[in-house]
């Protein structure tokens, strides 16, 4: 290990600032993919749902289509964070703090859009063969679908919020001479 050692004392060492930007386009990915993550979830097993329910009750399949489509919209709310994120990302400026801040706001969507998306999907499903039985059900399954899309509403806005805060840093602080 000893003769390694004039190796590791010549190394670059990365500074704060070389690695911030890191966090941030991390935070943008994570939004992103686990937004769709959730809307596939969603999107997948709502499908199996209308699909199933589909053979018996034909006439209804368009009208079940309703998961689906909130499930989508979850991928959206990744979409704009992520595009939020990474355009705030300005390496000749960007601080560790900024991207600690995009890091937050990536996770806080994406992680709500993914949960969003399982309770949608595990709704829709047992929703949609549900209101082929009685359809006296559609009403109450679209009133539970709008509280779990609502928790990746919740998340888009906290993840908003958090990425508002990367820059604050660099305004808080004097510039150094």
């Amino acid at each position: 290990m000893d003769h390694y050692r004039h190796l590791l004392q010549d190394a670059p060492v990365a500074s704060n600032q070389d690695t911030a930007p890191f966090f941030g386009f991390i935070g943008a990915a994570a939004a992103l993919v686990f937004s769709c993550m959730g809307a596939a979830y969603g999107t997948a097993k709502s499908g199996v749902g209308i699909a199933s329910m589909g053979v018996m009750r034909p006439e209804l399949v368009m009208k079940s289509i309703v998961p689906v489509v909130m499930a989508g919209v979850l991928g959206i709310y990744g979409l704009i964070i992520a595009v939020i994120i990474s355009t705030g990302v300005n390496p000749a400026s960007y601080k560790l703090y900024d991207g600690f801040a995009h890091l937050a706001s990536g996770l806080s969507c994406g992680l709500a859009g993914l949960a969003a998306g399982m309770a949608i999907g595990i709704v829709g499903d047992a929703g949609v063969r549900a209101n082929a039985q009685q359809p006296k059900l559609f009403v109450g399954m679209i009133l539970i679908l709008i509280f779990a899309e609502a928790l990746a509403l919740y998340g888009l806005i906290v993840g908003i919020i958090l990425s508002s805060k990367a820059g604050a840093s660099a305004a808080a602080t004097p510039a150094a001479h």
